[in-house]
């Protein structure tokens, strides 16, 4: 990845702020589509971190990656709520339209509670889902 650049002047624009990790690893999952161990060494050196405190919050959060993954990603919300609008009766036919296409993960509350079952794909979210509805975001992700 052609990126020392580039990472750089992000571990740059976030050195003043007060708790830079998180701005840091956000802003490089978004630029290179991963933190692969090499970003997280580098990130570490400059924070004064060890390598093992950047990779525990690189893997503790579920929005990093350390490889890059370029299928479309739908996100299914599967919060109580949508639970109670009936989201696990979408599941399967989810999986099945996703396939290895798409990753489909789970995340727990896109804030539409009240017009579950919803998902999200990149920023822009579906709501009132039903199977049928869900298996065509999946296929034109």
């Amino acid at each position: 990845m052609v990126r020392d650049e580039s990472l750089s002047e992000i571990i740059a624009a976030h050195l003043g702020r007060e708790g830079p990790l998180l701005p840091i690893l956000h802003d490089v999952q978004a630029a290179f589509g991963c933190v692969d161990p090499a970003a997280q060494e580098v990130i570490a050196k400059a924070l004064n971190l060890s390598r093992a405190e950047v990779h525990g919050v690189v893997s503790f959060y579920h929005d990093f990656h350390e490889d890059v993954d370029a299928r479309p990603h739908v996100e299914l919300c599967r919060a109580e709520a949508c639970q109670a609008r009936g989201v696990e009766a979408l599941v399967d036919a989810a999986e099945g339209a996703a396939g290895n296409r798409v990753r489909l993960s789970t995340i727990y509350c896109l804030g539409l509670c009240s017009a579950g079952p919803a998902a999200r794909v990149g920023d822009t979210l579906h709501a009132r889902l039903t199977s049928e509805a869900l298996v065509k975001v999946i296929e034109n992700a």
